[in-house]
């Protein structure tokens, strides 16, 4: 409910900006801006500290039952506040504009409090903690917003599960390659081992052929000797008996 007891446009989660706070640091809060309405809501945010702060979008169109996010920026503060209190304020505007309505189509005095349109305005407080009480707070606007933390954490680890599985089946596949590689590589050699097998066996064949055929013609060509040494006896006695024997 709004200050008049009228029902907001949109709601604001966490309903309050909480700052790590760190020197030479910056920090960031989101804001998630909820339309609760059937029409299309415009917004813009103020700040009593326009230097200290960057906020961006600091001005949208939200559709009906849509939301966007704000993300508000410390800019890194170079010393620490009295007692780490901090006075700054931010204040939220809204009001209901035509349908379509572009942010860049905004008039100027949209969310100017002298038109006759109604603007409802929510303001927000911040607060500084030091990074070793960031998780004590007892904020609820900020505890919701810290409750994401688990959800995110699981979507990262879910992210790294997956991305592990692919590498291990990347892995798996490229052992599968190689080992089709080697065995495609072994089926070659042993089809060059046949092959030279055979044509060293043809040759072996041919080669005993040579010799046989070698061998057989060195058989049959000194077959004529005999006969000669047999028509060449008979001389031998005739030969004898012409020479006289002394007494």
């Amino acid at each position: 409910m709004t200050a008049d007891g009228s029902n907001p446009l949109i709601s604001v989660q966490p309903n309050a900006l909480k700052f790590v706070f760190e020197l030479e640091k910056p920090s960031f809060c989101d804001l998630k801006v909820v339309n609760n309405t059937e029409h299309h809501v415009a917004f813009k945010v103020k700040t009593t500290s326009p230097k200290k702060y960057f906020v961006r979008p600091n001005t949208g169109v939200v559709q009906p039952w849509d939301s966007s996010v704000i993300r508000v920026t410390l800019q890194a503060p170079r010393e620490y506040p009295p007692d780490m209190q901090c006075k700054d304020k931010f204040l939220l505007q809204s009001t209901v504009v035509p349908p379509n309505t572009d942010v860049d189509d905004l008039p100027s005095d949209t969310f100017n409090k002298e038109s006759t349109k109604e603007i409802q305005e929510c303001k927000l407080k911040v607060f500084y903690v030091t990074p070793s009480s960031r998780g004590n707070s007892e904020d609820e606007g900020f505890k919701s917003y810290s409750d994401q933390a688990p959800d995110s954490n699981s979507a990262v680890q879910q992210l790294k599960d997956e991305r592990d599985a692919a590498v291990r089946q990347t892995l798996q596949l490229q052992q599968e390659l190689d080992f089709l590689k080697r065995r495609r590589h072994r089926r070659n050699d042993t089809g060059f081992s046949l092959k030279f097998a055979l044509i060293v066996g043809l040759i072996g064949i041919m080669v005993g052929l040579l010799l046989n055929f070698s061998f057989s013609s060195s058989l049959s060509s000194p077959a004529a000797v005999p006969t000669v040494a047999t028509t060449t006896s008979p001389v031998e006695p005739s030969t004898t008996e012409g020479i006289e024997t002394p007494l």
